[in-house]
C-alpha cells in the first residue's frame, strides 16, 4: 500500500470516489511528473538535442501539469469537482500529447520509451478517475 493510499484511508473526509482509483491516479501523476522531468534532462544530454526540442518542451509541460494535478487531487476536504475534472482532462491530454512525441524518439532513445510508458499510464489513470467521478 502506498503512502498516498494510506493518507486517503486515514483522512476523515469521506470523499466522493473510490479511494483506490483516486490513489492510483495520484501516484500515476507524480510518477509521470518525475519521469518527464528525467526524460527532459536526458534529452538535453543527447548529441542531437535540437531534434528533441519539442520533446523537451512537452516533457516539461507534462511534468508541471501532472504535478499540479496530483497536488489538487490529494487535497480532499471540500474538493471542487469541476476543478478536479478540468485538471484531470488537462492532464490526460498533455500525457497523450507527450507520449505521442516521446514515441517518435523511442526507437533511438530508451528514456523516451520509458517516458511514453509513464505518460500512457497516467493518461489511462486520469481517464479511469474521470469515469469514477461520474
Amino acid at each position: 500500500m502506498t503512502h498516498i493510499k494510506q493518507m486517503l484511508d486515514a483522512h476523515p473526509w469521506p470523499g466522493h470516489v473510490d479511494r483506490e482509483v483516486l490513489a492510483e491516479c495520484i501516484n500515476a501523476c507524480f510518477d509521470c511528473a518525475d519521469t518527464c522531468t528525467s526524460c527532459a534532462d536526458a534529452c538535453l544530454s543527447e548529441e542531437q538535442v535540437a531534434d528533441l526540442r519539442k520533446c523537451i518542451r512537452l516533457n516539461l509541460d507534462c511534468a508541471e501539469i501532472c504535478s499540479a494535478t496530483g497536488r489538487v487531487l490529494v487535497r480532499q476536504t471540500e474538493y471542487d469537482a469541476p476543478t478536479s475534472k478540468a485538471m484531470l482532462e488537462a492532464c490526460r491530454e498533455v500525457c497523450r500529447t507527450c507520449a505521442e512525441e516521446c514515441e517518435k524518439h523511442a526507437s533511438h532513445h530508451d528514456h523516451c520509451r520509458i517516458c511514453a510508458e509513464a505518460c500512457r499510464a497516467c493518461e489511462k489513470a486520469c481517464g479511469e478517475l474521470l469515469e469514477a467521478m461520474k
